[in-house]
Order: C-alpha cells, then sequence, then structure tokens
C-alpha cells in the first residue's frame, strides 16, 4: 500500500514539474524566443499526434492535423493569458482544427471491418489480443467518445482542462467519458456486459 502512495507521489511530482517547465516555456515563447517555441513543439507534438491518430484512424491526415494545430498555437500563443493552462489550451486548438477537418465525418459511425463476433471469441488472456481489442473497441467508438477517452485515458487531462479544451462542462465530459467505457466494454467484453 506504501508503495502505491509513494508511486501515486511520485507521477504527481513529475507532473507538476513538466507542467512548471511548460508554463516557463511558454512565456519564454511569448517573449519571442524561437528555441523556446522548438522546445515546446518536441514536447507535444507525439501528443497531439497520438491523439489526432486515435479521432482520425489515419496516419496522414493525424500529420497534417498536428501541423495544422501547431500553425494556429503559434499565431495564438500571445493571446494565452494564463501560462498554466497551456495543456488545456492547446488540446482546445487541437479539437476546434480536428473538428473543423472531420466534420462530414463526426457523425457516421467508424467501419472497422471487424466481425465483433469474431473479437468475442478470441482468448483475453494474451496481453497481445487485450490491446488489439482495445484499439479495434477505440476505433469502433463515435468519435466524441473516443475523443474524451483518449484526453483522459492517453493524455493524461483533468476533468476541468477536458472540459476546457473541448469547451463544455466538467458534467458533460463525466457523462461522455462514462457513456465511452460503456461502450468500449461492450466491445470488447459482448458477452461479460449482457450478464
Amino acid at each position: 500500500m506504501d508503495e502505491n502512495v509513494a508511486n501515486r507521489t511520485r507521477t504527481d511530482q513529475e507532473r507538476t514539474d513538466r507542467a512548471r517547465a511548460d508554463q516557463l516555456l511558454v512565456v519564454r515563447c511569448q517573449l519571442g524566443e524561437r528555441a523556446a517555441f522548438d522546445d515546446l513543439i518536441r514536447r507535444w507534438s507525439g501528443s497531439l499526434h497520438r491523439y489526432a491518430l486515435k479521432l482520425s484512424n489515419n496516419p496522414e491526415l493525424a500529420d497534417d492535423l498536428t501541423q495544422d494545430v501547431w500553425l494556429r498555437a503559434l499565431q495564438g500563443l500571445g493571446t494565452l493569458r494564463e501560462a498554466a493552462q497551456f495543456r488545456a489550451w492547446l488540446f482546445g486548438i487541437a479539437h476546434r482544427t480536428f473538428m473543423d477537418r472531420l466534420r462530414s465525418r463526426y457523425a457516421m459511425p467508424v467501419d472497422t471491418g471487424v466481425d465483433m463476433d469474431e473479437l468475442a471469441a478470441a482468448d483475453s488472456g494474451d496481453d497481445e489480443d487485450l490491446e488489439r481489442a482495445l484499439a479495434t473497441g477505440m476505433a469502433s467508438l463515435p468519435i466524441v467518445e473516443r475523443e474524451v477517452l483518449t484526453l483522459f485515458y492517453l493524455e493524461e487531462l483533468s476533468l476541468a482542462d477536458i472540459a476546457a479544451a473541448l469547451g463544455i462542462p466538467v458534467g458533460t465530459v463525466k457523462s461522455r467519458l462514462f457513456r465511452a467505457r460503456a461502450l468500449l466494454r461492450k466491445h470488447i467484453a459482448p458477452e461479460e456486459s449482457r450478464t
């Protein structure tokens, strides 16, 4: 039990340190230091690309969307009043950019081409099969739910940061997260969710 608390404390401290480093980089960027913006891109491009890839399921589109986000971020960085809000601000730009680009696909379900009965028959004890099932389940979710899961679990944004990034109330984030978990659970273990 004590080891879990120590690990959680260490993780919280690491997040705090990263947030402070981001704040410093943002202030340096706002002061016109080009190297700071390059550092910011290096620190966040992987997360933005992973987010774009989860939403689009297309590596080329994810590359384009990530570049668009950085262009918008560069143009708007001077308007960011609170450097501590950088993470939510950046993912807010990402959300708006991705939704603009994906608007025509927004309400359409994703066809994964996977037979869910076949997926359920897979051995869930194997880590590889579980990862594959998770990836397939995520890809089959509607984009709204996929986005909330990605921001919460993969990008580790808080509920408040997700709400700020998406421009919705925290309660809506919670309900979307609840729905996303339920839908994902149905895709991963359809027989278990019926009992």
